[in-house]
């Protein structure tokens, strides 16, 4: 029996609850892991995100980013629903943003970053990644593949990967998936590699 796109977004909500408890250090060691090649090819400017819940906290990974002097942008949600990626300087100037999301405020420069680091409640081997159901990565992802390559990479822990994920036609593959024990190029990953 296959689930549908939300009983499977359900169970994999409680699977991530219990990987969170299980791999306490998995966002530092992701941070360690990291494939600073990504970045050396897709910088100078990196989108990653702020942690909500038991998702993979990306902030050591985005410190080691910053470390290296890459810029760092986020995402917002606008007014309008649709999501931009914005300049992150610092704490100040985040706001709170729809679903209870800090996010930088409408000041914050609006940037076109070709390395998108995303979240996820599950990935397959072929790149579909499981979101929580808004489109909100996939239409922003498009909009910036509109204008140019993108590469897209999920963190994730360990346990996160399933046999297969339906996809959709609007759906955006991640390309790379991190985490703690292992570094995934998937197949179709756009970089040659």
């Amino acid at each position: 029996m296959k689930l549908s796109k939300d009983d499977l977004r359900k169970s994999l909500k409680d699977l991530r609850a219990q990987l969170h408890q299980n791999e306490p250090d998995a966002s530092k060691v992701i941070a360690e892991r990291f494939p600073m090649k990504l970045a050396e090819r897709y910088g100078p400017t990196i989108a990653l995100y702020l942690a909500k819940g038991d998702e993979i906290d990306p902030a050591p990974l985005t410190s080691r980013l910053r470390g290296e002097g890459y810029q760092i942008a986020l995402p917002r949600v606008e007014e309008d629903g649709s999501m931009t990626f914005r300049r992150f300087c610092s704490e100040a100037d985040l706001e709170k943003g729809p679903f209870s999301l800090r996010q930088p405020n409408d000041s914050a420069e609006v940037v076109h970053p070709t390395l998108v680091i995303t979240p996820l409640l599950g990935f397959d081997a072929k790149g579909t990644r499981l979101g929580y159901g808004k489109g909100h990565y996939d239409r922003a992802l498009a909009n910036l593949k509109a204008n140019g390559r993108v590469v897209v990479c999920g963190l994730a822990y360990s346990g996160q990967e399933v046999l297969h994920i339906p996809a959709e036609e609007t759906d955006i593959p991640l390309d790379w998936v991190v985490t703690p024990d292992r570094t995934i190029p998937l197949l179709f990953s756009r970089i040659g590699e």
